[in-house]
């Protein structure tokens, strides 16, 4: 079962054209939107998921398509606050007796391990050439928190129990950028590691490997339309994207978002 929120952010949208013609691999006018246009096997498998999800395919079925909402133009945003509502709502429920804090945009150097992090940035205020010379890379924003606010800690501030990174879809620099600031955020705390993990709507398994994969910058990655998803390649003739599946499924690193809550609730 997707995410509650994955049929608001999924959807067709129209093709990019070129010379007069739909300029996707596959000539389609309308395209899935999260799917990469110019790789044939992330529309098919994108094309699958909003099949299984209800969303008619308008390059059969215009008239039915025609009556759907469109997605939204920027659905990153749209998934980061969609996110942000989700945990807002069932943390509390799962866990009532602790006091949740969640939030979008908030910089780490806020919580409870990162707060000595405010004392380079007050250097480098009084002395601009430190800018230099050790660099701002500290000054990370997760796109969501979650913390606890009561918890016993060295400074008073809120405990980081989680930073999660949305990703509407995985391309190289994005996960170099998330494998960057976790990183920076594992060397640079004092007290226990919040949870990183990443939510994400890609549709191709070797991208979702990508990040899925790795040394421990990425505790699990999350897919709002998982079940879809895995749906779609088993069907798929593409034996490589099914390994690739397999593979982070099978590690435990590709999980189900249904389960995001329960997960930071038991960890």
């Amino acid at each position: 079962m997707a995410a509650p929120f994955a049929t608001n952010l999924l959807g067709w949208k129209k093709s990019p054209m070129k010379d007069g013609r739909p300029s996707n691999k596959r000539r389609w006018r309308w395209v899935p939107n999260s799917a990469d246009v110019d790789n044939a096997e992330s529309l098919d498998l994108a094309a699958a998921l909003l099949t299984s999800l209800g969303l008619a395919d308008p390059n059969l079925d215009l008239p039915r398509a025609a009556t759907a909402d469109p997605p939204p133009q920027n659905p990153g945003v749209v998934l980061e606050n969609s996110v942000l509502a989700y945990l807002k709502e069932r943390l509390p429920i799962l866990d009532p007796y602790r006091s949740w804090l969640v939030e979008r945009g908030r910089e780490i150097t806020y919580f409870a391990q990162y707060r000595h992090l405010l004392g380079v940035t007050e250097a480098i205020a009084q002395d601009p050439n430190l800018r230099v010379t050790i660099g701002t890379d500290y000054l990370i924003k997760p796109d969501v928190t979650v913390a606890q606010l009561g918890t016993p800690t060295f400074n008073q501030q809120p405990w980081l129990h989680a930073a999660i990174a949305c990703k509407w879809t995985i391309r190289s620099d994005r996960v170099q950028n998330i494998r960057h600031e976790n990183n920076n955020m594992i060397r640079h705390r004092r007290g226990r590691l919040p949870h990183l993990v990443t939510v994400t709507a890609e549709p191709l398994p070797s991208r979702l490997a990508s990040i899925a994969r790795g040394t421990g910058e990425v505790d699990v990655t999350y897919h709002i339309a998982f079940a879809e998803l895995d749906q779609a390649v088993s069907a798929s003739s593409n034996q490589g994207q099914k390994n690739a599946w397999s593979e982070v499924v099978g590690q435990g690193r590709l999980r189900d978002f249904k389960f995001i809550a329960d997960d930071l609730e038991q960890w």
